[in-house]
C-alpha cells in the first residue's frame, strides 16, 4: 500500500473521482432511455440496444489487467475522463445527423467502454493510494458520489431537459442535456489531473503483454476451480431477473401514454419523483440492508432481500392497475419500490464479496462475479421490452415478480458462508449498484 502522508487530502479527490465515475454509467442506463423514448423508439427496440450496450461492464474484466501497462492509475483514469466526456459530446452532435439512432448508438458504446474501463483504474487508484484505515473511512463517500451522479442525472438532468423539450424541442433538449454530461466530464478530468494521487504502476520485466495475458489465464482458470462456481453464476445473474426489467421498463411505464396502459407522466415529471424521492428511498434502503445483514447474517438475510428486491414491484402493478393522476401517490409508490431495491441489492453485492470472490485472487474474482452481475442485468433487459409489448405493462409487472422465485428457491439451497480463504488481496471497499 502507498505511503498516505505524501497524497493529497482524499477529501479533495475522492468525490470527484466517484463522480466521475458515476455520470457516463448513468448516461447509458438511465438518460439514455428516457432520451429514445422521447425521439419515438419503440420500448422493443430500445431495450435491445441499451442492453446491448451494457455489456462493456460485463467484460471489462478481460481487459483490466492490461492497464497496468500504463505508467499509473492517475494517467488512465483522467484520459478515460476527458475522452468520456468527448465522447458524450458525440451523443449530442450524433443527434444532429439523417442517420443519428445508427450515430447515437455507435456514440454510447464508445461512452461505455470509456466509462467501464474507468471504472477499472478508479478502483484500483482508490484501493492502491489509501492504507486500509483511509479505505474504510471513504468507503462512504465513494458510494455517496456514485449516486449523486444517479441524482443528477435522473433527477435534475431529467428536469432540465424536460423543460427544454416544451420550449425548445425534443432534439434540441437532448444535445443540450449531453452537452453537459460532456462539459461536465471534460472539467472532471481536467481538475482530477491536479486533484488524484499518481499512482504508479509496478514496472517490473515481467510487465509486458504476453506475461499479463498468461496471469490473466491463470486467474480465469482459478476462477472457474472454484467448487460450486456454476451454480454461484446461476444465482448471481437470477438475482436480477426482475429488478434489471422492471429498471428498464418501469421509467417507461411512467413516460407511456395513458390511453396504452401508462401513466402519461413529462419527461420532467420523472425526474421529479426518479431523481428526488426515488434516489433518496434507494440510498436509505441501502443503508438500512447493510445494517440488517450485519446483523442477521447473509445466510439467515438472503431470502429477505431477494423478496425486499422483488415484492415492492407489486406497486408498479398497482400503478398499472389504477393509473392516479397525482404525481404524490407515484412519488409513494417509487420511494417503495427504490427503498426495497436498494435494501436488498446488499445481498448480492455481500454473496459476491464473502462467497465467491475469497481465495488467490479475490479482487480480480470479485471483478468476474461483477461481471456475470451485469451480464445478468443484460439478458434480461434484453428482451423485457419484447415481454412488457406481448403482456401489457399490468401483465408484464405480474411477470417481474415471479421472474424472482426461481432465484429465492435457489437462495435457500446453496451455501451462503464464506469459503476458506487463502492469501488474498484486499476486498473492494465500495459498495454500489452496477
Amino acid at each position: 500500500m502507498n505511503n498516505t502522508q505524501n497524497i493529497r487530502n482524499p477529501k479533495f479527490w475522492v468525490p470527484s473521482l466517484y463522480l466521475a465515475q458515476g455520470l457516463p454509467y448513468f448516461a447509458v442506463a438511465i438518460v439514455a432511455s428516457q432520451m429514445l423514448k422521447s425521439m419515438g423508439v419503440p420500448n422493443d427496440e430500445l431495450s435491445h440496444w441499451t442492453a446491448l450496450i451494457g455489456i462493456a461492464w460485463a467484460l471489462k474484466p478481460f481487459w483490466s489487467p492490461f492497464l497496468e501497462l500504463a505508467p499509473s492509475k492517475k494517467l488512465v483514469v483522467t484520459f478515460f475522463q476527458v475522452l468520456g466526456g468527448l465522447c458524450l459530446g458525440g451523443v449530442a452532435l450524433a443527434l444532429q445527423a439523417p442517420f443519428w439512432f445508427a450515430a447515437t448508438m455507435a456514440m454510447l458504446t464508445l461512452v461505455a467502454i470509456s466509462s467501464a474501463t474507468h471504472d477499472i483504474a478508479c478502483d484500483g487508484l482508490y484501493i492502491t493510494s489509501l492504507d486500509e484505515k483511509g479505505q474504510a473511512q471513504y468507503a462512504g463517500w465513494t458510494g455517496t458520489f456514485f449516486n449523486a451522479a444517479k441524482f443528477f442525472t435522473s433527477g435534475a438532468l431529467l428536469l432540465l431537459a424536460g423543460h427544454f423539450e416544451k420550449t425548445l424541442g425534443v432534439v434540441p433538449a437532448w444535445t443540450i442535456c449531453f452537452c453537459i454530461l460532456g462539459a461536465m466530464m471534460i472539467a472532471l478530468g481536467l481538475y482530477n489531473g491536479w486533484a488524484l494521487p499518481l499512482a504508479k504502476n509496478e514496472v517490473s520485466e515481467d510487465t509486458n503483454a504476453a506475461a499479463i495475458a498468461r496471469t490473466l489465464w491463470e486467474v480465469i482458470l482459478e476462477f472457474f476451480k472454484k467448487p460450486g462456481i456454476w451454480v454461484s453464476i446461476v444465482f448471481i445473474i437470477l438475482f436480477r431477473a426482475g429488478e434489471a426489467q422492471v429498471q428498464l421498463i418501469g421509467p417507461l411505464f411512467l413516460r407511456e401514454a395513458r390511453h396504452l396502459g401508462g401513466l402519461g407522466l413529462s419527461t420532467a415529471e420523472v425526474g421529479a419523483v426518479y431523481g428526488t424521492v426515488g434516489t433518496v428511498a434507494f440510498l436509505v434502503g441501502s443503508i438500512a440492508g447493510g445494517y440488517f445483514t450485519s446483523w442477521l447474517s447473509l445466510k439467515r438475510a438472503i431470502l429477505w432481500l431477494i423478496l425486499a428486491v422483488n415484492l415492492p414491484n407489486v406497486a408498479f402493478y398497482l400503478l398499472s392497475t389504477f393509473q392516479p393522476t397525482e404525481l404524490s401517490i407515484v412519488g409513494v409508490a417509487l420511494s417503495v419500490e427504490m427503498f426495497g431495491y436498494g435494501f436488498g441489492f446488499v445481498g448480492l453485492i455481500l454473496y459476491m464479496m464473502q462467497v465467491v470472490a475469497p481465495g488467490k485472487y479475490q479482487t480480480a474474482h470479485y471483478a468476474f462475479a461483477t461481471g456475470f452481475m451485469q451480464l445478468g442485468s443484460v439478458l434480461f433487459k434484453l428482451f423485457s421490452g419484447d415481454i412488457q409489448i406481448a403482456l401489457g405493462y399490468q401483465h408484464f409487472f405480474i411477470w417481474v415478480m415471479l421472474s424472482a422465485i426461481p432465484v429465492a428457491i435457489l437462495s435457500q439451497i446453496i451455501p451462503m458462508t464464506a469459503r476458506p480463504q487463502a492469501e488474498e488481496e484486499p476486498a473492494p471497499q465500495a459498495v454500489r449498484a452496477g
